[in-house]
């Protein structure tokens, strides 16, 4: 009889609370948002692998018990492409949208993702950025609908330039990035951090190009090896920095190259020995980030013979499943409140996801491209080299101040 009652208690409550453990077991459906077409198609076919591997991993087991289902859509590096990938994904019942290539695609899908949630109560979206890096989207256009979990390029740049601080040797620098808003960032702060740390350094030169759409880079080497700068800082992505470092090998530029992106599809069989002491990148990953992205990383060149390279993709499913869990929903608008201030761990330690800005605090590192060794043993691209840790700047030293004023819900 008592064994009834309790029953009969525990019955009432889950009537009453249907969605208290409604996440167990749910499909949760990740619209992907990214190029598989035009020069770019290597670097986002391998986002969206990396999404499908993680999302396989992380069903085996997550704390909210859900199972995550990506879907491909190919935006052709495309803002307006996005906008109506976005609609597709709320047409088809998607709430959670994930995106990285091209901070002018981002600036899209924030817009779009803010105007269907004012409009369509019930059908919010919640918009997860893997590597979208304009500080502007954590700052002056914060959503509170978006949440960036690589680091921004005002984060880098302080790494990166609080390095360079200390390298003597870096006398003159041009400034060669993208024309599009992440390329006139990185050249912005990058001018601005270096006239305060040292002041010493001069700016030889500054050049934009067209994003994804140049194939010989030969003219632009010929420009910076022509202004005598010992030192290019460039947020280059893609074929972009592919195509650069190939140009500058071949035209026998021998300066240093600062970088985002070195790990990316192409790049590493693009720079080869060539460039072992001279590339140097700043990212929120390495490859000796301990044993569980070392066995991630390991299964994935088994599976694809490529490179598992964005740890960002990792912080999701992590923070994801996580807030999923602590609402007890898989329902948007519950599960942002949750990524809102959310603390939790991932492969490179103990995050937080900011809540006056929903920007990652995250560790940053500075690395050097050189031949592997023991310590550093993973080679991207079976090239025999790899990037190796020589800086590791802590959540609270790389963190910048924010502007944002967020409007909430």
């Amino acid at each position: 009889m008592i064994k009834l009652k309790y029953f009969l208690l525990i019955l009432t409550f889950l009537m009453l609370n249907p969605s208290a453990f409604a996440q167990k077991g749910e499909t949760v459906k990740i619209a992907w948002i990214d190029p598989l077409s035009g020069l770019m198609a290597p670097v986002g076919s391998n986002g969206l692998k990396s999404f499908k591997f993680l999302a396989e991993e992380f069903n085996k087991s997550n704390p909210a018990g859900v199972k995550f289902e990506i879907i491909g859509i190919d935006n052709k590096l495309s803002p307006a492409e996005s906008i109506n990938a976005v609609t597709s994904a709320v047409d088809q019942g998607i709430h959670y949208v994930v995106q990285g290539n091209g901070s002018a695609v981002a600036g899209a899908i924030i817009e779009a993702v803010n105007k269907n949630n004012e409009r369509n109560p019930g059908k919010e979206v919640v918009y997860l950025n893997y590597a979208a890096v304009d500080p502007d989207y954590t700052n002056s256009k914060c959503s509170y609908w978006h949440f960036r979990f690589d680091a921004d390029t005002s984060m880098k740049i302080e790494a990166l330039t609080t390095f360079m601080k200390d390298q003597r040797d870096i006398k003159k620098v041009f400034l060669f990035n993208q024309d599009y808003s992440h390329g006139h960032q990185v050249a912005k702060y990058a001018k601005e951090n270096l006239a305060v740390k040292r002041p010493d350094i001069q700016i030889v030169g500054e050049d934009f190009h067209p994003l994804a759409k140049v194939r010989d880079f030969t003219p632009y080497i010929a420009k910076i090896k022509a202004s005598g700068a010992d030192t290019v800082i460039t947020g280059n992505w893609g074929s972009d920095l592919a195509l650069l470092i190939k140009a500058a090998n071949e035209g026998g530029y021998t300066g240093k190259f600062y970088t985002y992106y070195v790990n990316t599809t192409g790049t590493p069989t693009a720079i080869g020995t060539s460039g072992a002491g001279k590339i140097y990148q700043v990212s929120n990953g390495s490859y000796a980030m301990g044993p569980k992205m070392d066995s991630l990383m390991a299964e994935y060149k088994k599976r694809f013979n490529d490179d598992l390279y964005i740890p960002a993709v990792v912080h999701i499913f992590n923070a994801l499943s996580l807030a999923m869990n602590k609402a007890q929903s898989t329902d948007p608008v519950k599960v942002a409140a949750q990524l809102h201030g959310l603390h939790f761990d991932s492969v490179n330690g103990a995050l937080e996801m900011r809540k006056y800005d929903h920007q990652l605090q995250q560790p940053l590192y500075i690395s050097v491209w050189q031949k592997t060794d023991k310590k550093f043993p993973y080679s991207p691209e079976s090239t025999g080299m790899t990037l190796a840790v020589v800086k590791t700047f802590e959540p609270y030293v790389s963190s910048t101040p924010t502007t944002c004023n967020m409007k909430m819900p």
